[in-house]
């Protein structure tokens, strides 16, 4: 089983507006020459349920090729509630062709974690950001399982590994994808099963 290119699809609008074309074509290219692979289940990343509008993901998703693989993959580097991604998912599913989809759930027990970032203190405008780098609050959400009892979602999979860390924010070890014992055993000792 491949997820293929988490957060790709969701920061396609970081990059020059110039430059998102051949990123497009870039990652169908990628899409089809792993939808080839006899063997293999692909789910296209497609963000999460807090990042960006249905109408926008699927369009993206069919610019790159969903109708070739099983479908997409939800919540990879987020940690956004499983439900909010089922309702998502299932909107999702709908404008892609009815397409199956995965859930992460390795980090979400807790939901997610939001700060206020400002955008200009003397107007007072400012903005709610998730914080996506080894939030403290980040607990184990549902256990890996395909008995979800959702017909459109075929599995709740841990793809972000528990006990990974996402680089020195928050606490983690500098290097990104570090072992962190002390976080793998505190998202584990504050799972809600």
């Amino acid at each position: 089983m491949i997820v293929f290119e988490p957060d790709a699809l969701g920061t396609l609008e970081c990059l020059a507006k110039r430059r998102r074309g051949a990123r497009l074509r870039t990652l169908a290219y990628g899409v089809g020459v792993l939808s080839r692979l006899p063997n293999a289940t692909i789910y296209l990343d497609a963000g999460a349920s807090d990042w960006q509008g249905a109408r926008t993901m699927a369009r993206k998703l069919r610019a790159i090729g969903i109708g070739k693989v099983r479908g997409f993959a939800l919540n990879a580097t987020h940690q956004d509630w499983t439900a909010r991604n089922v309702a998502y998912g299932r909107k999702l599913s709908r404008l892609v062709g009815g397409k199956r989809f995965v859930v992460n759930t390795s980090h979400n027990g807790n939901g997610p974690l939001h700060r206020k970032v400002w955008i200009n203190r003397r107007k007072h405008i400012w903005r709610i950001a998730n914080t996506w780098c080894n939030p403290p609050n980040s607990v184990l959400g549902e256990r890996p399982t395909t008995a979800t009892g959702h017909a459109a979602v075929d599995a709740y999979l841990w793809i972000e590994r528990p006990g990974y860390s996402n680089g020195s924010c928050n606490g983690g070890p500098a290097k990104a994808g570090a072992w962190w014992r002390a976080k793998a055993l505190a998202m584990a000792k504050g799972a809600h099963w």
